[in-house]
């Protein structure tokens, strides 16, 4: 395993959490900073509201995480203006390492909001909800160590959202998109819950199929075994940390305190067990068994740059959806993992769903 110094890159879920976890021969070093789209003169504002979700899903996890979550609520121009008005809503997933509030940076929201809906967008309400662990990342999987975030993005955060703010509440007017490991979240969550979302977008999805058996270190187990806690991880380099958080929401163990996981390096020698479980998770193998739900999607998009290490395993997605003749956009764009996200969340993401969201004239 290649070793990278903390200090190099300051949030580790994108190329390189997505390396961890693909096996694939080299790192792309994520940027901090992301390019901000110049702002649209005269665009109206969002209202921006910063929100905690209490999730019953998320209670009782084992490693601590709080079952109360922060939410970014972005309220668009008219929401105050029109009182009678209801509106589709899109939720968008952080990648690893970051959390909700850095995500918003990243993607320069309010601002690019703004400006999609100034240059012609439909206006929604979009939704970012905070799903950073105690080891940088949740997966948006369903654990007894970590809690079950995927239940609480598909149902509790909805439950939510639809309760105290003016949405239609409807699939066919409900979006996922998300980033890296929102990317896989969204992936996930969306194969399998096509009851409650109708269209999805993926942005450089992440860990789409598993890190290859070979590329695993035994140095992890002596290191990660001397942790006391799971707050203990805080303090190493990020590839650590991100082997952590995949095996906290794939191969939990309640019976393997304190960090209560199971790695998937034990003895020196690889756990085929744990393995399979971090197989069984992994967008390509189980995307077959999902076929009926995503023929339910309005439409669904993906997104990568030509220089992301996450390209094959994307285009392999694609692929597969091509295969079975479900409709689904594509595109390699120039760059690499981080490049231009704000100007394609502004001018592909929110274009996108405000195409193929039902809206309130369209659902009247």
């Amino acid at each position: 395993m290649q070793c990278i110094s903390l200090s190099s890159v300051r949030h580790f879920g994108l190329a390189s959490l997505a390396t961890l976890a693909l096996g694939t021969a080299s790192i792309a070093m994520a940027q901090v900073g992301t390019q901000v789209p110049p702002p649209v003169v005269n665009a109206a504002p969002v209202n921006v509201q910063k929100i905690t979700v209490h999730s019953a899903a998320i209670e009782g996890n084992l490693e601590g995480e709080s079952a109360d979550r922060t939410v970014l609520v972005m309220l668009p121009p008219g929401y105050a203006k029109h009182p009678e008005r209801r509106y589709p809503v899109v939720y968008a997933l952080h990648g690893y390492s970051i959390g909700a509030e850095q995500w918003a940076g990243e993607i320069h929201v309010p601002q690019t909001i703004e400006s999609a809906f100034a240059k012609g967008a439909h206006e929604m309400i979009v939704v970012m909800p905070d799903s950073k662990s105690v080891h940088n990342g949740s997966m948006y999987s369903s654990s007894v160590t970590t809690g079950d975030f995927e239940a609480f993005i598909a149902h509790d955060l909805i439950a939510y959202i639809d309760s105290h703010y003016r949405t239609i509440a409807d699939r066919r007017s409900r979006g996922l998109v998300g980033h890296s490991m929102g990317g896989y979240g969204a992936t996930r969550i969306g194969m399998k819950h096509a009851d409650v979302f109708g269209a999805l977008y993926l942005m450089s999805p992440c860990c789409l199929s598993v890190r290859a058996r070979d590329s695993f270190d035994p140095s992890i187990e002596a290191t990660l075994g001397k942790l006391k806690s799971p707050q203990e991880s805080s303090g190493l380099p990020f590839i650590l940390r991100g082997t952590l958080a995949m095996a906290a929401a794939w191969s939990p163990d309640p019976d393997n305190p304190p960090l209560y996981l199971d790695l998937p390096i034990k003895d020196g020698k690889i756990q085929e067990d744990v393995l399979a479980k971090w197989t069984a998770n992994s967008p390509l193998a189980f995307v077959d068994q999902y076929i009926g739900n995503l023929r339910q999607y309005a439409a669904i998009s993906m997104d990568v740059g030509d220089k992301d290490s996450l390209k094959s395993d994307t285009e392999k997605l694609h692929n597969i959806l091509q295969s079975y003749h479900i409709a689904n956009q594509f595109e390699i764009y120039e760059g690499d993992h981080t490049s231009r996200v704000a100007w394609r969340f502004q001018d592909n993401v929110l274009p996108f769903f405000s195409e193929h969201l039902v809206n309130e004239d369209a659902s009247q």
